[in-house]
């Protein structure tokens, strides 16, 4: 279940056939999903990129948690991997996963450094386990799509708790009126019920504990993972305005930046794909940049909503369960409030 399903729009701007970050040409997503007996409840999630040089830069809104690879793409300003998302105990597996994938290639590179980013899934999961392994990792990229993508309790997003109801993976995607596309797909682990809002309506204060449970645990402890992508030819400077005005989608949902929160973004674009590092780019009009603004705040809102949708009420280890936020609750919420 989807926002657009339900009617539910966010922003005056169109999605991309998939309302997703594979409306981006040449993205494609992935996820290997771990669910085994009363404790597994984790996996990984890869978005991968085209081959070709892309401009790129990271954005931190808070530092509790890791995207490995930044240094270099600070330095450089370009994105040369996938990205692979899951939980924080295994970002060294799926790291090194992805090397070895990048080494075994003919064209293999002299050296590869992944980004992989993590939320933290020990409430439902056995995170000190070590569950994901290489062959996940290798079987996320095998599956990798550029249609539609599964959102909730998928890939890195199996064990994720968003605004104390079941979270995961979500994504989402925006037209500007010039053509360009913002893809945006998170892996939501974050943020406090009292301070939810969808649309600008109080949901999280309506559907409080006495409606749904809570899964207990401090409020809001968690983390999200952001990847903005579009195909405007932007620089690597622009890049980081994109992922920081993405922040903007996780504020107006109520994300905080919490102090225990990894809240850390990443934006790519393509559309200078294919350039070595002697040849001269294509450059955006900063006065272009407020559409591609507009459509990274709306599909970050929009991919947090369907994180919310689509997961489903999960039981993992020690009897601990997330619920997934009610349907016809929040239907209910919003129609109230005048905003469905």
């Amino acid at each position: 279940m989807r926002a657009r399903d339900l009617g539910i729009v966010v922003g005056s701007l169109e999605p991309g056939p998939n309302d997703a970050i594979t409306d981006v040409e040449g993205v494609r997503v992935g996820h290997t999903t771990l669910i085994e007996g009363e404790d597994v409840r984790t996996g990984v999630t890869v978005v991968v990129p085209p081959e070709e040089l892309l401009f790129a830069a990271p954005f931190r809104l808070n530092g509790n948690g890791e995207m490995t690879g930044l240094e270099c793409i600070r330095e450089f300003g370009v994105l040369t991997t996938p990205v692979g998302i899951t939980n924080t105990h295994s970002v060294g597996v799926v790291r090194d996963a992805l090397v070895r994938v990048a080494v075994g290639r003919k064209d293999a590179p002299d050296w590869s450094l992944p980004v992989v980013a993590e939320t933290w899934d020990g409430f439902l999961n056995d995170i000190n386990g070590f569950h994901v392994r290489d062959e996940h990792v290798a079987a996320a990229i095998e599956a990798a799509s550029d249609g539609p993508v599964a959102e909730g309790n998928v890939g890195g997003g199996t064990g994720m708790i968003c605004h104390e109801f079941k979270g995961g993976i979500g994504t989402a995607s925006r037209r500007t009126e010039d053509g360009h596309t913002v893809g945006v797909l998170v892996q939501a682990n974050h943020g406090q019920r009292r301070r939810l809002r969808l649309l600008g309506a109080p949901v999280g204060e309506e559907l409080g504990a006495d409606r749904i449970p809570t899964p207990g645990g401090p409020e809001g402890a968690g983390s999200i993972i952001v990847l903005v992508a579009t195909d405007a030819p932007i620089l690597p400077h622009q890049c980081a305005r994109l992922a920081k005005r993405a922040a903007l989608g996780i504020g107006r949902t109520g994300g905080l930046g919490e102090d225990s929160s990894g809240d850390i973004l990443l934006a790519f674009a393509t559309g200078n794909r294919g350039l070595s590092f002697s040849e001269p780019a294509t450059v955006t009009s900063r006065w272009r940049m407020n559409d591609l603004f507009e459509a990274a705040v709306d599909a970050t809102e929009g991919a947090i909503l369907n994180a919310l949708l689509a997961a489903e009420t999960m039981t993992g280890i020690d009897g601990h369960t997330a619920h997934a936020i009610d349907v016809d609750a929040l239907l209910e919420v919003l129609q109230h409030y005048g905003r469905r």
